[in-house]
């Protein structure tokens, strides 16, 4: 899974901050209160991240309705283990992810590792 494109993560971001199926009009009204943009651009960009397979689609009437087909978590998880293949030390890689983590999220890994 490649990095999404600055367009496609504001539109993968809506997403999962709307948390419910979304028509490409609930999605062009949501990203328009920060800058316009076409119906047609929106429409495109859905349809590559189902192409992708990044969102799911189902037709509500005349219209589909779009959800992630991950958690925006999942994504990330998936993102990180990606870029962690590239490593040559993938431990060393991660020592270093966890000495730049906040307190408190690193006690919250430790914890769910043991």
């Amino acid at each position: 899974m490649r990095q999404l494109g600055q367009l496609e993560a504001t539109v993968m971001q809506r997403l999962w901050g709307l948390g419910k199926p979304a028509s490409v009009r609930e999605v062009l009204e949501d990203i328009s209160q920060e800058r316009p943009l076409a119906y047609t651009t929106v429409m495109t960009v859905l349809d590559n991240l189902h192409s992708k397979g990044l969102v799911r689609r189902e037709k509500h009437g005349k219209a589909y309705v779009y959800v992630p087909a991950s958690t925006r978590e999942e994504y990330t998880a998936e993102m990180l283990q990606e870029v962690l293949a590239e490593s040559d030390d993938r431990t060393a890689a991660l020592m270093h992810l966890v000495g730049r983590m906040e307190p408190g999220e690193a006690a919250a890994l430790t914890e769910r590792v043991e």
